[in-house]
């Protein structure tokens, strides 16, 4: 079986003036189309993780998950969020994108499952090689992380729970505890998690796409 697919779309998208970044234009249709038309052909269906109204989103024709763990404590409530989600259609994992990262692999989700083999809880982060010229505090054994982007344990749902309870927000500290691994993609020609996080990341996407 597939995984399933979630977009994460719950941040508070600060630097490019809140509001909803995932509805964003580009290139005629919205970052968060884009997202989707990546991908929903990957996996075995698709849910949107966002906070607020979700009547906003009743166009896309998905499940919307608002995070259960108040405070928006980061991406690791949207993956927990997904992970319920999950469970109730009894799938064993999801992979995770990010909405505002329109270029991401086609090939992502078999990638992360190529990497999970033989592992007890299939857990993969993607990454890409490091450069010199990038300072990054995802940076891990010559490669830079990408944490929003992961295949995730259905499994570990309630230990993803009982970690953010206590706190926890950092996704690496959650992924290493539990001997995550890392696809890692090439970034040429260009960065494939290439994320819109202002404006002028908006202005480049144009000129990219």
């Amino acid at each position: 079986m597939r995984p399933l697919g979630v977009v994460l779309a719950g941040g508070l998208a600060t630097r490019m003036g809140g509001g909803d970044k995932a509805l964003l234009p580009l290139g005629g249709r919205s970052l968060l189309a884009h997202a989707l038309a990546r991908l929903a052909p990957q996996v075995g269906a698709v849910a949107l993780n966002a906070n607020g109204d979700a009547a906003r989103f009743a166009s896309y024709g998905l499940p919307v998950l608002a995070d259960t763990i108040t405070g928006y404590p980061g991406p690791l409530a949207g993956v927990l969020a997904g992970l319920d989600w999950a469970a109730s259609q009894d799938a064993d994992a999801i992979v995770t994108v990010a909405a505002d990262t329109p270029f991401f692999p086609a090939d992502l989700v078999a990638q992360l499952v190529a990497q999970a083999q033989c592992q007890t809880y299939p857990l993969v982060l993607a990454a890409t090689p490091r450069r010199a010229d990038i300072e990054t505090k995802s940076m891990t054994s010559g490669v830079i992380r990408h944490p929003t982007f992961g295949l995730w344990p259905v499994a570990l749902r309630d230990d993803l729970r009982a970690a953010l309870n206590a706190g926890l927000k950092k996704v690496v500290l959650w992924t290493d505890r539990h001997d995550g691994r890392l696809a890692v993609f090439p970034d040429q020609p260009i960065d494939p998690f290439f994320n819109v996080n202002t404006p002028e990341d908006l202005q480049m996407a144009e000129a990219m796409i």
